[in-house]
Parts: structure tokens; sequence; C-alpha cells
């Protein structure tokens, strides 16, 4: 370890006998805080707790030099959910200190495949940690040492989503080759059989649920699942919206459907003047240099104007799957590039978001679909059903659309008032769905939807020009930047926008 100077400390160290009378009056002075047993800062304000928890490995090189961050702390690079780190050393015992445990065993040391996490502080490379950690513990109190088979389990199951197959079995054979070495040659072979059934290639029993999933083919996100949990549970707190009922005619049905697939196409990039979607959509001009765009929005209008489609629920996994093909083959048929109707066999991102990996998606899309069975109130499954589309993202494109036409399906077999997402109102989408994406955050999604629910309930739409009237009075077809720099907002019609004239 390198002798720490007290005329520049570090901001945490932990102190020696040779310095033990300087640090003491350091204290005194008020020049250093103590923190817990033999560990000082020179940070007087930060809770203690933090400051270890920022600091863990070098206090770890300063308790135990020379020794080695082992066990479930070298696969998991933090604390136990109780605080427990996990070290080989010269010396066992315990340290406690705010916020955390040291744990100190005797035993073997660095080997040369381990690595240097800090001068002086080695941890476990990757195969040996897995096959430590297949030796089972018992805490008397406390985390256990090692994870238990599930959680390696879990733990195999994402490295291989994160990293591959190739880079799996490598870890494999590395272990392999280590466990003579370490006298743990059954501890790789169960290791070895466990990565098999992961891989495909060998039928040992599992425990986790997301590891059994990957060796029947259907794997999934875990994370993405997670927050499709928290959806849920949001959902059900959130206070119940009065039903708002809509039993359109004939031409009321058309007029929204046409905005409904002008709006839905825009928002995505695919661009019109509305007159020009008007002529694509009633009098089949399609530009000739912009055939795909048009039948995109074609595509879209024929889903949600036809009353028979739009009254198609999935009673099952697997008619949820084929339904989503049918209407994604509807939406797509344009872009044959695109393959309409198969599911993505590439990863696909919006900016630095990465939607659900295309190994996972019909293991997600199942798993998602069995949360959204839990619910009863329309609405709710409607919300639940528009973000599970979105965040797999289970095709190359058109899944913004093919997410709000489920969406829709749901509120029109409910009878009820569809959601419309107009121009203006795309940024307040687009950052409710960031919000829940990227930070669990269910609340705004809800909220988003709900006033745009309202919003749609208060428009006119039995006169196709009248609507347009009183969309164009309440701002929703202002572009989202310009309503951004100039804090236009979409807003629900007063009496005065309702009593235009749709001349005007």
């Amino acid at each position: 370890m390198a002798r720490i100077s007290l005329k520049d400390p570090p901001e945490v160290f932990v102190s020696t006998t040779a310095m033990s009378a300087a640090v003491s009056r350091a204290v005194a002075a008020g020049k250093l805080r103590r923190l817990g047993s033999r560990l000082y800062t020179t940070n007087q304000f930060e809770e203690a707790a933090s400051l270890i928890r920022r600091n863990l490995w070098d206090i770890v090189a300063g308790f135990f030099p020379g020794g080695l961050v082992a066990d479930r702390t070298a696969l998991e690079h933090q604390p136990a959910a109780d605080g427990s780190v996990f070290v080989v050393a010269s010396r066992g015992g315990n340290i406690a200190l705010p916020g955390v445990t040291l744990r100190a065993r005797r035993g073997p040391g660095p080997r040369p495949d381990d690595f240097v996490l800090r001068d002086g502080l080695y941890c476990m490379s990757t195969a040996r940690a897995l096959i430590e950690n297949m030796r089972p513990t018992r805490a008397r109190s406390g985390a256990a040492r090692t994870l238990k088979r599930s959680e390696i389990e879990i733990w195999l199951d994402r490295f291989l989503r994160n990293s591959g197959k190739e880079r799996l079995n490598a870890l494999r054979d590395q272990a392999k080759a280590l466990a003579p070495k370490l006298k743990m040659e059954e501890a790789a072979r169960e290791l070895d059989a466990m990565i098999g059934t992961l891989l495909g290639t060998r039928n040992a029993k599992l425990r986790a649920p997301v590891a059994k999933a990957r060796a029947r083919g259907a794997s999934y996100d875990p994370k993405r699942l997670a927050v499709f949990e928290k959806l849920h549970d949001a959902l059900r707190r959130f206070p119940p919206e009065p039903a708002r009922l809509w039993q359109p005619t004939g031409r009321e049905a058309i007029n929204q459907a046409f905005f409904e697939a002008y709006f839905s196409n825009f928002i995505e990039g695919t661009e019109f003047a509305l007159d020009e979607a008007r002529e694509i959509i009633f009098d089949g001009v399609i530009p000739t240099n912009r055939p795909a765009d048009a039948h995109d929005v074609l595509g879209t209008f024929r889903l949600v104007s036809d009353p028979e489609e739009m009254k198609r629920l999935p009673k099952s996994a697997h008619s949820f799957l084929d339904i989503l093909r049918h209407r994604h083959r509807t939406i797509m048929e344009g872009r044959p590039e695109k393959t309409p109707g198969e599911f993505k066999d590439r990863p696909n991102q919006a900016g630095t978001f990465i939607f659900v990996a295309p190994q996972d998606v019909y293991g997600t899309l199942m798993e998602g679909f069995r949360i959204y069975q839990r619910l009863s109130e329309p609405l709710h499954r409607a919300i639940f059903m528009m973000f599970l589309v979105s965040e797999v993202h289970p095709f190359l494109d058109g899944n913004g659309r093919l997410a709000r036409v489920m969406m829709n399906a749901e509120l029109a077999v409910a009878r009820q008032m569809r959601v419309l997402i107009p121009i203006v109102y795309r940024s307040n989408y687009i950052s409710s769905l960031r919000a829940l994406s990227t930070n669990a955050w269910p609340e705004p999604i809800i909220k988003t939807l709900v006033f745009a629910q309202r919003y749609v309930a208060s428009i006119p739409w039995n006169d196709l020009m009248r609507a347009r009237s009183v969309l164009t009075r309440t701002n929703a077809f202002v572009r989202p930047e310009q309503g951004d720099d100039e804090g236009i907002r979409l807003r629900i019609p007063d009496a005065k926008d309702l009593a235009v004239d749709a001349s005007q």
C-alpha cells in the first residue's frame, strides 16, 4: 500500500498504527472526521454511508492489503442487500462500517488470472468467481457468501443476453481449465451443465424462471418485465376515469379514423399536408414520389376504420402474436424491405435507447401479455397494451403506429373514446414513454394518455371540416418543436372553439 500523507490525505483512508497519533490530532483540530474503526475522511459534510459506498474499494484495500474480492461480491461488484462485502485475506473477521460490513475469510489468494481492482487489492476472475459461487453456503445471519443456484442462473442469463454465446462459451472453457487448479472439478461440471442447458445443448434442471424460459426457447428481458409490473401496479392505483363512451355513426367513425391515421403517421415522421392525406385516403391518390409513405397512411387507416378488425382482441398469448403480425403486415405492406409481419432479426433503437433484443422478443411479449391479462378496466388495458408493444418494438419499423392501433382496439371493443396523439402533443407522449422506459416512472404516460382521451372526446367528429377547425384552434397541428419553443400546448376546446364555422 502507498504511504498516506496527512498533509494531503485522500478523501477517505484507513489509518495505520504509525499514523494514529497524527490522525487523532487532526480529528481534534477538525481537519478529519472519523467514520468507523480506523476509517477517516476529510469530507466534513457527506453522510457516512454514502461516502463509504463511493470509496468502497479503496477502503477494502486499506483494511485488507493484498486481499482478494471474492465469492458473490466478485460477480455482483457491489455490496449484497445487507451491505456485506466478501473478501479473501490473510486474516479473517468482520469489520462493520456505516452501510457496509467487510467479511473476510482465509483462503487461496490472487491467481495469475485474477485482476487488480485497486493498488493492493485484487478481484477474482469471472471464471473463478463462478466456480467459487457454485459452493453452497449458509449464512447464520445476513447475506450468504455465495449466490444461490437460481441467482447464478439469472447472472448467466444476463451475461448471455449482453455478451452473446461465444463469450459465454469462452467463459465456460476458462472455468473448465481453472477447476483442477482449484480442486473444484465437480463445481465446474455443474456449471458446465447449467450453461449448456441455457444454450440448448444440455438438459439440466434449472430453477430461475428467466433461465427456464430461455431453455425452452422463450427467453425474455427481465428488466422490461419489471417495468411492465410497475406500470400494472400504477394503473391499479390510478383513480378510475369515467368511461368516455362512444358509439359513433358511420361518418363520425370515418372522420376520426382519418385523423387517427394522419396523426399516428405524422408523429413517426411520415408527414403529409392534411389535404394530401385526405386525397390519399379518400381519393386513392398515391404521390409518385412517396408511394411507400402513402401506403403507411393508407394501411393505418384501413385498420383503424375497419370496425370488425378493431373488435379483435387477443384471447391468448399466441392469438396476441397473430394479431400483432397481421396488423403490422397491413400497416407496412408498402415496405417489403421492412419484412411486414415478421419479428425483427436485428436490434433497433431510438437515439441511444435500445429496445428488446431480437432473441427476447417472443418471450418478452408472451410474459408481458400475461401481466396485461390481469387488468380489467378497458383504459388500463389499452395503456398497458400500447406500452408493451412500444417497449418491445418487435418489428423493424412501424412499431409506434402498431402500438397505438393495439391500444385503440381495446377501447373500440369497450365502446369507449379512442386516444389520438395530435402533432403538438408528440413531445408529451415521447417524454412520458421515456420516463417509464428509462426511469420506471409510470405516472406520466398514464396522465398523458388520459388527457389525450379527454381531448379526443371533446372534438366534434361528425363533420370533417368542423373537426379540422376545432383541432386547429386547439393547437393540434402545431409542430412539436414550435410548441416547445413557444410554449404552445394542446388544450381542451372551449365553447368559442366549438362554435366556429367549419368554413373557417
